[in-house]
């Protein structure tokens, strides 16, 4: 890793080629992850109610059934399979039956690259840089997943707590004092948030996977991050949230995902909250 840092062409484009690859476990990750769920879900539900159990085959696993196309079930070979130069090559279509490949693919891989390097570019090459990847990476799969199913899985949003509670024990962010407080406090105030809007509309306003993913987020990042990450989440919530509605000519009752924005909001504060807070203090004329 101190290698990398002494060379850093050849680290960036170490770091792209990681990205992109990433980027497609990532894609698998969204796509299959809900799924594998879902089953899970009726299974045990069939067990806990001792109903007669009902023979259906498990959804392809995450890590062990090989790629396919997702309309005529062809499994593609490593040349189909190259992270956005296929998607490229192929015009964006199935070689085998000629349906289209979903756009996600390759935005998915393409942003998955970009933040990675960013992560390295801001934090360099050590172990500040491969965490603030392994951050980055959990929250792209926890946006994907929010925007197709609106689900933030415990699978993923505990383990990204965790070791954010575990990399503050070397401080590589943040102390572990304020790690902890982060994740108390940001699961706390979005369970009061979402509390009080039920007792005042009868309706749940937030789901409990956006509680423990701002926990995380608080964990990376400290109790001081929360509140420009809500200030800014919301804001791009209502902004961006508002056009889709608009866009897509829906009611504004229509409940919209809110972790993809939690996401977004999180990593910039992870990348640049400390200069965010900084040049908020300096205009209100506060003291740091």
């Amino acid at each position: 890793m101190a290698y990398l840092d002494t060379q850093p062409a050849l680290g960036y484009g170490l770091i792209a080629g990681l990205g992109l690859a990433t980027g497609s476990f990532l894609n698998v990750v969204i796509l299959r992850l809900p799924k594998r769920m879902e089953w899970e879900w009726k299974r045990d539900a069939r067990e806990a109610l001792d109903v007669d159990d009902v023979y259906e085959p498990a959804p392809p696993g995450i890590a062990v059934e090989p790629s396919h196309c997702p309309h005529c079930k062809t499994p593609l070979r490593w040349y189909e399979n190259i992270p956005l130069l296929s998607w490229i090559a192929l015009r964006g279509k199935c070689r085998h039956c000629g349906a289209p490949i979903s756009l996600q693919y390759p935005l998915v891989e393409l942003l998955t690259m970009v933040l990675s390097l960013a992560c390295v570019w801001r934090f360099g090459f050590g172990w500040q840089g491969w965490g603030a990847l392994i951050f980055s990476w959990f929250l792209i799969a926890l946006s994907g997943i929010d925007v197709r199913t609106q689900l933030l899985p415990d699978k993923l949003t505990l383990p990204l707590l965790w070791l954010g509670l575990i990399g503050s024990a070397d401080h590589l962010y943040v102390p572990a004092k304020a790690a902890i407080l982060g994740a108390a406090w940001g699961y706390v105030s979005l369970y009061i948030v979402s509390w009080a809007y039920k007792q005042a509309t009868g309706r749940d306003g937030m789901g409990g996977g956006d509680l423990k993913l701002l926990a995380a987020i608080g964990a990376w990042c400290g109790s001081k991050a929360l509140l420009p990450t809500l200030l800014i989440s919301s804001l791009l919530g209502a902004v961006i949230g508002s056009i889709l509605l608009a866009v897509q000519g829906r009611d504004k009752a229509t409940p919209l995902p809110f972790g993809q924005y939690l996401a977004l909001a999180g990593w910039i504060v992870f990348m640049w909250g400390g200069q965010i807070i900084d040049a908020y203090m300096r205009l209100t004329g506060l003291k740091p």
